[in-house]
């Protein structure tokens, strides 16, 4: 009788083992609207000529995904250590250190990412001096920087609300057990702030990613600039449908299974 009325009309629908439905996952939304496009290019009889510029295009347009990667990465590293130090000194017993960490930390995470791309590549100069040499400052170097601050305002209130969420006790039960206070934290406070930390951690990186697609507008060689090349190179509406979809899809591939990883860990989290 159980089985009878677990497969009747009101059963509700199956789930993954993430918990969405199959018509509501990302990746089945994703392949339907592949398909979506791939009826509208074959009804209009274009679908032979657009596919063979973006197989022409795809390898460049990978090589400026690389770009953006390498990007976020070096953002993500630069504003992780500057986040760590920074969400220390919120910490310090200094009012002066915390109010002046608590203006740092609100003045970036709330500025738009834009305005400090702008900012950050007409404020450094496009050559250093030293000496009798010369450097180069390419504006890549100054998107990274960019995107560093506010990756290491939001890493500095993720590492300071680690740190708070750990229960005074622990700090006294290890203290009564004559550990040092320098211990205390290496042993017993930092394992546990990494593992709280590094979901929301992930989920910056996302964010910071994404942002990358901005470097385009500030005159960096990224994908997103491919993109208009080729929309421009080849001048058809569909292919330029096509490609910045197909710029969307690249930019959901590399993010999505991040998304997934912070989720599962979340819930691991949860668990323990």
């Amino acid at each position: 009788m159980a089985n009878e009325l677990s497969i009747g009309a009101g059963a509700p629908t199956p789930l993954d083992a993430s918990g969405i439905g199959p018509w509501r996952s990302p990746w089945v939304v994703t392949a339907l609207a592949v398909a979506a496009v791939v009826a509208f290019w074959t009804a209009t009889g274009s679908t032979p000529a657009v596919i063979t510029h973006l197989w022409k295009w795809l390898p460049v347009l990978l090589r400026g995904l690389l770009v953006n990667i390498e990007i976020s990465v070096l953002a993500m590293a630069i504003g992780t250590v500057a986040g760590l130090v920074v969400g220390a000194l919120s910490l310090s017993p200094s009012s002066a250190l915390r109010t002046a960490t608590r203006w740092y930390v609100q003045a970036f995470r709330n500025a738009p990412v834009l305005v400090l791309i702008y900012f950050t590549t007409y404020v450094f100069p496009f050559e250093l001096h030293l000496v009798s040499y010369t450097f180069p400052f390419p504006d890549w170097i100054k998107v990274v920087l960019g995107l560093a601050l506010p990756a290491s305002a939001n890493v500095a209130e993720i590492f300071r609300g680690a740190i708070q969420s750990i229960p005074s006790a622990q700090w006294e039960a290890a203290q009564s057990l004559a550990f040092r206070r320098r211990e205390i934290f290496r042993l017993i406070v930092l394992p546990q702030c990494v593992r709280r930390m590094l979901p929301p951690w992930m989920n910056l990186y996302a964010s910071i990613t994404m942002s990358t697609s901005l470097a385009s507008l500030v005159g960096v060689h990224d994908v997103v600039d491919t993109a208009q090349i080729a929309s421009n190179t080849v001048a058809r509406t569909d292919f330029t449908i096509l490609v910045y979809f197909t710029l969307l899809t690249l930019f959901f591939a590399y993010c999505y299974p991040i998304a997934r990883a912070t989720r599962a860990l979340e819930r691991r989290h949860e668990r323990h």
